[in-house]
């Protein structure tokens, strides 16, 4: 059991108000509010030991070093990869998505190969495939989904072919909530020798990834997503993959050596960090990771998925309410229309009372186009909210629902 109030006093900016009401923060799938902890780490970094890494010989350097390389091998850990060669920090999972597309696709793809994609894919998913196919002739195959919000599998396994070079889904979606089989995906995938590249932003923050023991390829997210800062995210990649790729930036920090005739690589993981780090970032963020890690995933899932049941029963007991994703396997979302309120009006009316939720198509337009609507409210749970927000929250819906 999670002790929430003490939780809470962690995160300061949940004390405050909006609008003379207490804010209720339930837009935790766009981005997490960040603990005591991780701030302090930043603030730390920048006062007693910020100076460039890897290069430098006096102390502050090697202390920086050292770091932010004990934070790449937290997140080995945390994912359980074999390697902490196998821990690229990006900017974030955008930024991941965009590397393996341009460095994969320059590798091992020609016109005419495929990648499959699905239909609930956030777009930071979809449009670096749609810049391959612009600029190398790669076209998308996509997995349809049903009308619970699941992939249909028969067809994801109809889909490959002799040109199917690569699959890139979602963990989980950022929509719908639903938990994708992926496990099952990989196993389909690697029965014809393609490898699998999972997105993983809405997922780290909610449920154990054990890279090793989903036999992932490729694997993405971002800090933000699980209490720490913006501006770095992960990739993982199984070192074998990753040897083969080029890098997908020049400069300082991903060289072996220079000459104005030839340029050598650096090794892993420093082949694909061009430029100074954001030893900061990561070190925060690996700060974030033991946060999550001593609340303990498995607790943090029990009270998320307790948070979840609450709110959907809740939800389903109000008049002209449609709910999208009612899958069995979900993890916290719920994105919902009210009879025919725009999201827009009830985001801005719930705002008004206090209550952040998020509004519009959330980056998922062909998702939007398959339901055949524009955008949802879309209400995300973390550990930190409770069960008498979301009765706040319900009562909000009901009261705007009044004024239509």
């Amino acid at each position: 059991m999670l002790d929430i109030q003490s939780i809470r006093k962690d995160f300061p900016i949940l004390s405050h108000t909006v609008y003379d009401k207490p804010l209720i923060y339930f837009d935790n799938a766009a981005t997490t509010q960040k603990p005591r902890q991780v701030v302090e780490k930043i603030e730390n970094g920048y006062y007693n030991v910020n100076a460039n890494i890897h290069r430098g010989v006096h102390f502050l350097s090697q202390a920086a070093t050292e770091a932010h390389e004990e934070a790449r091998k937290t997140i080995q850990r945390f994912l359980n990869a074999r390697s902490s060669n196998e821990i690229i920090f990006t900017r974030g999972t955008t930024e991941s998505i965009n590397l393996i597309a341009s460095s994969f696709t320059d590798a091992f793809m020609e016109e005419g190969d495929e990648v499959i994609i699905s239909e609930m894919e956030h777009h930071s998913n979809i449009v670096p495939w749609q810049i391959q196919a612009a600029r190398k002739g790669i076209s998308l195959k996509v997995i349809p989904i049903t009308e619970k919000g699941e992939l249909c599998m028969d067809t994801y396994r109809s889909l490959f072919s002799e040109r199917t070079k690569l699959v890139s889904v979602a963990h989980i979606s950022n929509v719908l909530g639903t938990i994708n089989p992926v496990k099952e995906v990989i196993e389909i995938a690697h029965q014809h020798d393609v490898p699998v590249l999972l997105d993983g932003a809405q997922a780290v923050p909610h449920t154990k990834v054990d890279v090793q023991a989903l036999d992932a390829d490729f694997y993405v997210f971002s800090g933000h997503k699980i209490y720490g800062p913006t501006g770095i995210g992960v990739l993982y990649g199984k070192e074998d993959w990753l040897d083969k790729l080029p890098p997908y930036q020049g400069g300082g920090e991903m060289i072996a050596t220079v000459t104005f005739e030839k340029t050598t690589f650096n090794e892993l993981p420093f082949k694909f960090e061009a430029g100074t780090p954001d030893y900061i970032g990561s070190t925060a963020l690996a700060e974030a990771i033991h946060y999550v890690e001593q609340l303990g995933i498995e607790a943090i899932a029990a009270h998320e998925d307790e948070l979840l049941r609450h709110a959907s029963k809740r939800l389903e007991a109000i008049e002209d309410v449609r709910i999208f994703g009612q899958s069995v396997h979900k993890s916290s979302v719920l994105s919902f229309l009210i009879g025919d309120i725009h999201h827009y009006d009830m985001g801005m009316l719930l705002d008004r009372l206090g209550i952040a939720v998020r509004t519009g198509h959330h980056c998922a337009q062909p998702l939007m186009k398959a339901f055949g609507i524009e955008g949802t409210v879309r209400a995300s749970f973390a550990f930190y909210n409770t069960k008498e927000e979301i009765d706040t929250f319900i009562a909000g819906i009901e009261r705007v629902k009044t004024m239509f």
